[in-house]
């Protein structure tokens, strides 16, 4: 395929993507406006990694931008409260997102190869293994910490807040965390952060 033919293909792609995102009915509020939270989240994913990986391959870059594809669809209150509750929604969500993004990748041109591949980075296979799983996760969280953790945090009390965060920051990497010390934050939610990583070091317990 030829490299206009590959950026057009692209292009249409994040297009398509964004449309379905552009359907949340979910706001989040940035710089003053009211996004759908999905189309914000998957903007800034796709702006963290251009920070972090400036020449990214094409199908990491749509993985990054589909990450949450449609992910209202499946209500967490669906599911069991807790923590195992927690966890049988995320698998499915994952599944989930793979799977719409496949469709639509599949309807703009692209392989069973790399639908494939686009979805394994969506269901975070081979994280610990693979470098653009590794990626994907640092992409993820700093998404969380940047449009997220302050509400989050101000919903919830600190140790639920700190005990997450303390599962969260080991699945980065160091240069994504580097990233995060730098986001602008309340000194409380810095707080937050510093007693994450104290807990989550090896030193911490």
């Amino acid at each position: 395929m030829e490299t206009n033919d590959r950026g057009e293909r692209l292009a249409r792609a994040l297009t398509a993507i964004d449309a379905v995102n552009a359907e949340d009915p979910n706001r989040l509020t940035w710089h003053g406006e009211a996004r759908p939270k999905e189309l914000l989240h998957s903007e800034r994913a796709s702006h963290w990694l251009e920070a972090l990986e400036n020449e990214a391959g094409e199908l990491l870059q749509l993985a990054v931008r589909a990450h949450h594809l449609r992910r209202w669809g499946l209500p967490r209150a669906e599911y069991p409260k807790g923590r195992a509750g927690y966890h049988a929604w995320r698998r499915e969500q994952k599944k989930r997102h793979a799977r719409e993004a496949g469709g639509l990748l599949s309807g703009v041109g692209y392989s069973t190869e790399e639908v494939d591949r686009v979805g394994q980075l969506i269901r975070k296979v081979g994280l610990g293994r693979d470098p653009e799983a590794q990626v994907f996760e640092d992409v993820l969280c700093l998404v969380f910490i940047e449009t997220q953790l302050e509400s989050f945090a101000t919903a919830h009390e600190d140790d639920k807040v700190v005990e997450i965060l303390a599962r969260t920051l080991p699945k980065m990497s160091d240069r994504a965390k580097g990233v995060a010390a730098r986001l602008p934050m309340s000194p409380d939610t810095g707080d937050l952060i510093r007693r994450a990583a104290e807990r989550a070091s090896p030193s911490g317990s």
